[in-house]
C-alpha cells in the first residue's frame, strides 16, 4: 500500500495546474459531436455511419478519465445490448456496426478486435475500483478472460500471445499480430490479476523491440513458425494509422513501469524524424526508414507524450500545431488521439506503474 500511494503522489505532482479543472471541453466536444444520446460512437466519415468495438471502447476510458458516470453507463449499456448480444459476459464484442446494404442497422462484421476488448476490461476494472462499483469490476473481468480463452495463444518460439482476433489472423505462413493492439500499461494492470498477463507482458515488449528493429513500428507484423519475425504479408513493412499507438502507447508510460526508458529509448527514431521534419510523417516504411507524407494533427497529438519525454523543442511545435490546427469535430480518430495524447498532454490523466489509471479528479474535483 506504501508503494501504491508514493506512485499517486509521484504522478499528481506532474499533473499540470490546468488539470484541477473538473470539466474535460475536449471530451465533451467529442461527446456532441460523435456520441449519440444513447451512447453510440459514431464514426461521420463513414457512408455506413459505422460504430466500432474500438470506439466504443476509448470512449468508456474517457468517460472515466472525465468522472462522467452517466456517460460511461450509456455506453456500456449500447455496447453490450448492439456489439455483444446482451451480455459481455458470453459474447465478446462485434467490431463493426453500421447501416447494411439493405438499409437496416445491424453488426457488419462479427468478429472481435482484441485491442477493444483489452480496453473495454481495463476501463471496467477501473471504473469498479475507482467508483467503487464491484458490478464493472466482475464484468471486466470475466470479459477479460473470455478475451483470454478465444484470443491468446501460444506461439511457438515466442510464447503467449493475443492474437488481433478470433478469426482470420493464422495461416500456414504464420500468425499476424498488430503491435498497436497491445498497450503495455493495460497488460501490467492484468498481470495484478493472473500470471499469465505478466508472459504476454514480457513477450509485448519482445515483440515491440525485435519488430521494429530500426526503431519505427510497423503496422502489422508477421511471425512464423522457426523463423521469426517477418514483413506482413497484406501490408508489408509500413507503419501509419494503427503504428501511430503504438508511440502514444509507449509515450504515457509511468516513470517506474518495467522497461519503460529502454523502450522509449528504442523508438527514439521516430522522435528524430518528426523533429527534423516539422510535423509526424503520414506513413513510414519501417524496414527502412523512409518517410511521406504530413500525418494528421491527431498524429501530432498521439507523440505529444513521448516528445514531452525525449525532445522538449518538437513537444512544444506540436503542441502549438494543435493549437492553429484542431482536429475536426468529426473527424473521429483524430479525436481518439487528441483525447489520448492531449488529455495525457493537459495532465487529465497518468498511469501509474502497475498500469492502474491516476485521473486528476480522484484528487482534486470533490463531488
Amino acid at each position: 500500500m506504501g508503494r501504491w500511494l508514493c506512485a499517486v503522489l509521484l504522478a499528481l505532482t506532474i499533473l499540470p495546474a490546468g488539470a484541477a479543472d473538473c470539466a474535460w471541453p475536449a471530451w465533451q466536444r467529442f461527446r456532441e459531436a460523435l456520441v449519440s444520446a444513447d451512447g453510440r460512437v459514431i464514426d461521420r466519415s463513414s457512408p455506413r455511419q459505422v460504430t466500432t468495438s474500438e470506439g466504443q471502447a476509448y470512449a468508456l476510458f474517457f468517460a472515466l478519465v472525465a468522472d462522467d458516470r452517466d456517460g460511461f453507463a450509456r455506453l456500456l449499456r449500447w455496447t453490450e445490448s448492439n456489439l455483444a448480444g446482451g451480455d459481455l459476459r458470453r459474447h465478446l464484442p462485434a467490431w463493426q456496426w453500421g447501416r447494411a446494404d439493405d438499409g437496416r442497422w445491424r453488426v457488419l462484421d462479427d468478429n472481435n478486435a482484441s485491442d477493444a476488448d483489452l480496453w473495454l476490461a481495463y476501463s471496467l476494472l477501473e471504473a469498479g475500483r475507482l467508483w467503487r462499483r464491484p458490478d464493472y469490476a466482475r464484468l471486466g473481468q470475466d470479459l477479460l478472460w473470455r478475451s483470454a480463452a478465444q484470443t491468446l495463444q501460444p506461439l511457438p518460439g515466442l510464447g503467449l500471445m493475443l492474437l488481433p482476433g478470433d478469426r482470420g489472423f493464422v495461416s500456414e505462413a504464420g500468425w499476424r499480430l498488430n503491435p498497436s493492439y497491445l498497450p503495455p500499461q493495460l497488460l501490467q494492470r492484468f498481470a495484478d490479476l493472473a500470471p499469465v498477463w505478466a508472459e504476454l507482458a514480457d513477450n509485448t515488449a519482445r515483440l515491440l523491440r525485435e519488430g521494429a528493429p530500426k526503431g519505427l513500428a510497423p503496422d502489422w507484423l508477421l511471425w512464423r513458425r522457426g523463423q521469426g519475425w517477418a514483413a506482413d504479408p497484406e501490408h508489408g513493412s509500413e507503419g501509419d494509422y494503427d503504428a501511430i499507438r503504438v508511440y502514444l502507447w509507449l509515450g504515457m508510460l509511468a516513470d517506474e513501469a518495467p522497461g519503460r526508458a529502454a523502450l522509449q529509448k528504442h523508438f527514439a527514431p521516430m522522435v528524430e524524424l518528426v523533429a527534423a521534419r516539422g510535423t509526424p510523417p503520414e506513413r513510414i516504411d519501417a524496414a527502412d526508414g523512409r518517410a511521406e507524407g504530413q500525418g494528421p494533427v491527431g498524429f501530432s497529438a498521439a507523440l505529444l507524450p513521448l516528445l514531452a519525454r525525449l525532445e522538449p523543442a518538437a513537444h512544444a511545435l506540436q503542441r502549438e500545431r494543435l493549437v492553429h490546427q484542431p482536429a475536426a469535430a468529426d473527424a473521429y480518430y483524430d479525436q481518439v488521439l487528441t483525447l489520448f495524447g492531449g488529455g495525457w498532454d493537459d495532465g487529465r490523466f497518468r498511469f501509474a506503474g502497475d498500469g492502474r489509471l491516476l485521473p486528476a479528479w480522484e484528487s482534486t474535483c470533490a463531488r
